[in-house]
């Protein structure tokens, strides 16, 4: 695999990878340089799991059509003895069978399978390879720790394009650093400060804290100041975050873009300490065998914060895994926008009238003039994204709405974002949000975001009353914000569209706008 490194990286782009809002153009998901992609097999075989994942979708913004973890714990007590553990490399021996198996009847074309620190350690590493090839003919790459390193940062990179800071993947045997910046990734380091090793390191607490500080100040003279946000790449981590999140009582349990600051990071660290761990297992939802880990991961984490003092973390659910599948795009598939390309690959499948999303967007536009660039990608997501799910009951198409929006596999979005989506989603089936299960994670936004999502929501339940075919031609709207008047502009012909429900649930826009409704006809 080639080394992503460029003596003359491109000027930054925003962390969306939307320069300008000139980018939404023309979807990619069915150019054949996308198609190619369309569903991609990949096997990472890690010191502590072996996991097998299938793309699909819109290549950009993956979904994961197919995903399977084995914990084999291949690299537990190669410490002593120097070779696999002879349990772990059955049981991975016996998932590559099925992986090779459920291949064939996904009709994937190829099941590309890499492994990292524990085979490429092992004195059996290769004799392993040799068995796996002759039992499945699956060949595996094994691949050393900064190409390790690279493709974990690559996986960052599908999820933030543009991404700027430090990203740290930690597996069973190792623990990978990569910085990157404007898309590419730069110096990248590999260490043994995974959590199988320590644990079979001689001499106790004490011991083991002195070595990962050892290791930690020589990867930071290596790396150099790392002071921008840390991307944290791993199970051992994502448990971790688990276990802050029922901590702090957060609602939204998504582990992609969780954030988490250093003193957070402390408490928690300090929580697992003093905690019995069955118990926090049990209460964080932390399988045993990664629970078992987690104590020495938070020895590391710890030491990883106090060098590198980054000035925010964030988890990525993205790695390895989707760095292969970024390995493989065009750049020009890179450049675009995740959470654009995955909404308008939703719209394709599931809304009734496909196109009609960048209709509503020109429509309601002018409400929306001065929000940010960042803002309107949302408002373009969520015209997108409007009508997917009318295939839901009625009841609970809002509902259904919310909880899509902000549970489901997508990139490029904050927490927060998640949460403007999904109010948005909401109103454009309901005018009220009050009574619902959601209405704890309400309040992770202020009360201008939420009216703002409760306008766009109200905007596109309006909007879409208009139209059922995306080529008609349209109505406008105006919005004057000093003056607090809204203005519908219909020609004749479209005049009967405006009926009591569509007057109704304008009148409903212009109250939150707190403005007044005029309606003005124009001849065809």
């Amino acid at each position: 695999m080639a080394d992503s490194q460029d003596t003359n990286p491109p000027p930054p782009v925003p962390e969306t990878g939307v320069a300008d809002l000139g980018l939404f153009g023309k979807p990619l998901f069915l150019d054949p340089s996308a198609r190619a992609l369309a569903r991609v097999g990949v096997v990472d075989v890690g010191s502590n799991s072996v996991r097998l994942v299938v793309f699909d979708g819109a290549a950009r913004s993956p979904a994961y059509f197919y995903n399977e973890k084995i914990m084999c714990a291949l690299g537990a007590g190669m410490a002593e003895t120097g070779h696999l553990s002879p349990q772990g490399r059955a049981r991975a021996l016996s998932a590559m069978k099925r992986f090779s198996k459920l291949a064939d009847g996904m009709d994937l074309a190829e099941l590309t399978v890499v492994a990292t620190a524990a085979v490429r350690d092992a004195s059996d590493g290769r004799a392993f390879c040799d068995e796996v090839a002759r039992e499945t003919g699956l060949k595996i790459w094994v691949i050393d720790g900064e190409e390790e390193a690279r493709l974990s940062a690559q996986g960052v990179l599908l999820g933030w394009p543009g991404a700027y800071g430090l990203v740290c993947d930690i597996g069973g045997s190792s623990m990978e650093l990569a910085e990157i910046s404007a898309g590419r990734v730069g110096k990248r380091v590999t260490s043994a400060l995974g959590p199988l090793k320590l644990r079979d390191l001689k001499g106790g607490a004490k011991s083991r804290q002195t070595h990962i500080k050892e290791v930690m100040q020589g990867l930071a003279e290596k790396m150099g100041a790392q002071r921008d946000r840390l991307f944290l790449v791993g199970g051992s981590w994502r448990a971790i975050a688990r276990i802050d999140m029922v901590r702090r009582g957060y609602p939204l349990h998504v582990l992609h873009e969780y954030r988490m600051t250093a003193k957070s990071v402390r408490a928690t660290v300090k929580h697992i300490q003093n905690s019995d761990l069955e118990e926090l297992r049990l209460i964080s939802g932390v399988s045993s065998s990664r629970m078992a880990l987690v104590p020495f991961a938070a020895e590391v984490l710890s030491r990883l914060v106090k060098t590198f003092k980054p000035k925010d973390i964030a988890i990525s659910s993205y790695g390895i895994r989707e760095g292969m599948l970024y390995e493989q795009m065009p750049q020009r598939l890179r450049d675009r926008d995740p959470l654009i390309e995955a909404c308008r690959f939703a719209e394709a499948k599931d809304a009734r009238t496909p196109g009609f999303g960048k209709v509503l967007f020109d429509f309601i536009a002018p409400l929306f003039k001065s929000a940010s660039p960042q803002r309107k990608r949302l408002i373009k997501a969520a015209c997108l994204l409007h009508d997917v799910s009318w295939r839901a009951h009625p009841d609970y198409r809002a509902e259904v709405c919310f909880d899509n929006a902000t549970r489901a596999n997508l990139g490029g979005l904050k927490h927060s974002e998640r949460i403007f989506l999904g109010l948005a989603l909401l109103h454009r089936y309901s005018n009220k949000r009050e009574n619902t299960r959601f209405e704890d994670l309400y309040e992770m936004v202020d009360e201008k975001t939420r009216n703002e999502a409760e306008i766009l929501g109200k905007a596109m339940r309006f909007g879409a009353m208009l139209w059922m075919n995306k080529d008609e031609e349209r109505g406008t709207l105006k919005w004057f914000p000093k003056k607090k008047l809204l203005e519908l502009w219909l020609t004749n012909d479209m005049l009967p569209l405006f009926g009591e429900v569509a007057e109704a649930r304008l009148n409903s826009l212009a109250a939150s706008l707190g403005a007044e409704v005029q309606l003005k006809t124009v001849k065809a």
